[in-house]
């Protein structure tokens, strides 16, 4: 792998900066020792209040790369929750410009992470508030390099990934468990340069290796799916790479998938090549689920188990 500065606090990269679209969420996580028990208690071992959704975890893990990020966020409600989360997205140091909107309520989410890596997640958000996207300044992107999105926010994302791809910006969307729907697929494959699709319960590679296919048949460049504790296949038309995830000692898998997008984004950025992408994702997401919230490893750190991980 290209070896990069070891110094977290790095200038920014040049050539413009990402840029994360998305809602703002409050956040209340759970870390627990063991799995949750039906009508039982569970000790909390950690209570964290933090932020949320994907996007805006994105901006806050690039950023402490070193990467220049912005974030363009949904608006937060006029009460408790939005003054918490705003409090708490400032001081990621990430440029971004919260709006309180006193017509909607901030959007509230509890997570619960136990060791096995699974994220419990209740959460409540309105339609009033997802409109709020729609009214978003888009300036930012005018000298941006990537844009990251998230499918459930719905067509909100349209309106930035035209913009994006009227530009010329690579943009990353984020599918989850989308993958076979097809009149998603059709709105977002015109505007999207890559996706990245959550598979959680695969029975094979072959499983993989058919949503890969699927995806790069109805149009996108480049496809990332991942697959928890054992790794993932990243695929272009080019090639397909599989990297398997280390073990690793799980405390909080909350936030695994930002951070394989994010690295995937700096890597890109970096000019690797897509089996560097690949392992530098895979190395990432993986440190990250040893420690609870979302503070990332080091590059130097990523790139170590990088080299490491078994390709096939």
């Amino acid at each position: 792998m290209q070896q990069l500065s070891n110094d977290q606090n790095s200038e920014p990269f040049p050539g413009g900066a990402v840029v994360c679209f998305g809602v703002l969420s409050y956040l209340q996580l759970m870390v627990v020792d063991q799995t949750p028990v039906h009508n039982a208690g569970t000790p909390i071992r950690q209570l964290i209040d933090s932020y949320g959704d994907d996007a805006a975890i994105v901006a806050g893990m690039l950023h402490q790369w070193g990467q220049d990020t912005k974030l363009i966020p949904s608006a937060v409600g006029d009460d408790e929750l939005g003054r918490k989360v705003a409090e708490t997205v400032a001081r990621l140091g990430v440029p971004v410009q919260v709006e309180v909107n006193p017509d909607v309520a901030t959007v509230a989410e509890l997570s619960i992470a136990d060791p096995s890596g699974a994220r419990t997640y209740f959460y409540q958000r309105t339609p009033e508030l997802l409109a709020t996207l729609d009214a978003a300044n888009l300036a930012p992107l005018e000298s941006s390099a990537y844009l990251y999105v998230d499918w459930y926010d719905g067509d909100h994302i349209l309106r930035p990934m035209r913009a994006a791809s009227k530009l010329g910006i690579p943009v990353l969307v984020n599918l989850e468990d989308q993958s076979a729907n097809a009149a998603l697929l059709a709105k977002l494959v015109p505007y999207a340069t890559a996706c990245q699709v959550s598979v959680d319960n695969a029975g094979s590679g072959n499983d993989l290796e058919s949503i890969a296919g699927g995806l790069l048949a109805a149009g996108m460049g480049t496809v990332l799916i991942t697959e928890g504790s054992r790794g993932c296949l990243v695929a272009d038309l080019v090639q397909r790479v599989r990297v398997s995830a280390p073990a690793v000692k799980v405390v909080d898998g909350n936030g695994a998938g930002s951070c394989f997008s994010a690295a995937f984004i700096y890597a890109s950025l970096q000019g690797w090549n897509l089996e560097q992408c690949a392992r530098f994702a895979t190395a990432q997401s993986s440190l990250k689920c040893g420690v609870p919230g979302y503070q990332v490893a080091t590059i130097a750190e990523g790139e170590r188990l990088a080299a490491k991980l078994r390709v096939g």
